[in-house]
């Protein structure tokens, strides 16, 4: 059976999302994705120049999805802009938020494996890592705006304000993950935890 483009490309990073959260990032080389797939080298380099575009690639499609989802459950279940994003902060931190699921090792695998990539990436690819960050920034800011009209948030750029909240979220997950790796999940320890990060991002952009 032959595949267009991008089919391929799109087995090749559901491949790699499925062996980061089962072997981590030891496990997740070219050769095991292509393995996996049943794909030729040749295909994948149609797609992708080497493993930080496949990454990238991954965190793309990751948080797009996040987005969207995060995007219809607040807007469906919540009016208030302020409590839109206190979900859209609370799913990020508990990772399950757009699944319905509880914390898991193999997802918190995934999670520290990329937390370790986002750092990376954050210095030898900051545009790429950006462009890929984009559709959850441009929710988080949407959300703050919605605030800010209703005087519910103070006024500020709210591009700006998301990066803020964004990255106050990100890195003490990243954190966390990472401290946590190999352990198994805590969730009563993780729900503690995205209340105590709302509350910080609650109390700064307040009105």
């Amino acid at each position: 059976m032959s595949f267009s483009k991008p089919d391929r490309a799109k087995m090749l990073v559901d491949a790699a999302y499925d062996m980061l959260a089962e072997q981590g990032l030891d496990g997740l080389t070219i050769r095991a994705v292509l393995e996996r797939t049943g794909l030729a080298r040749r295909a994948f380099y149609e797609s992708f120049s080497g493993k930080d575009d496949l990454v990238l690639a991954v965190f793309k499609q990751t948080l797009e999805y996040a987005a969207r989802y995060f995007e219809s459950e607040a807007e469906r279940q919540l009016p208030d802009p302020l409590e839109r994003l206190r979900y859209i902060v609370t799913a990020i931190v508990l990772g399950r938020g757009y699944l319905g699921e509880g914390v898991d090792v193999q997802r918190d695998r995934r999670g520290a494996a990329l937390s370790r990539e986002h750092m990376r990436l954050a210095e030898s690819r900051p545009a790429d890592l950006q462009a890929a960050l984009d559709p959850l920034l441009d929710l988080i800011a949407r959300q703050l705006s919605d605030g800010m009209a209703t005087g519910r948030v103070r006024k500020a750029d709210a591009d700006r304000l998301a990066m803020l909240v964004y990255n106050t979220v990100s890195n003490t997950v990243h954190t966390e993950l990472l401290a946590e790796e190999g352990q198994a999940p805590d969730p009563a320890r993780r729900t503690r935890l995205a209340e105590d990060i709302w509350e910080f991002c609650r109390r700064a952009i307040i009105a």
